[in-house]
């Protein structure tokens, strides 16, 4: 039996395989089944968001999803809107610095989409 991977943007393993692509059925993002096998973000060192559009220093970005802070009370919310992000260190996974309303954030590019 084969294992489907769980979906890219919201990290949910509620996820089929229709044809040629996974298809997630909470959040209804569509990823190609070979792209499952190659991680594009570190096959060729640039950061892309979640639909695979490449992002560079001073891009604007929406949150595709609300995120809890850790640590604190505080959720980012879906639609938020961040402009001048930095692309920083990508060895934690957090490959994006923001700063927001709420403060400055390290955050994960397969949440965010370009603007």
């Amino acid at each position: 039996m084969s294992h489907i991977p769980a979906c890219p943007v919201c990290s949910m393993e509620n996820t089929y395989q229709d044809g040629d692509n996974y298809i997630c059925a909470d959040c209804a993002h569509e990823w190609p089944v070979n792209a499952a096998a190659e991680d594009t973000q570190e096959s060729d060192g640039i950061v892309r968001d979640a639909n695979g559009n490449p992002l560079a220093d001073g891009d604007a970005v929406i949150l595709i999803k609300d995120l809890k802070v850790k640590g604190s009370s505080t959720v980012l919310k879906k639609g938020t809107k961040v402009k001048s992000i930095r692309l920083g260190d990508a060895s934690d996974g957090h490959e994006v610095d923001c700063k927001m309303d709420a403060g400055n954030f390290m955050l994960k590019a397969c949440f965010l989409k370009k603007a």
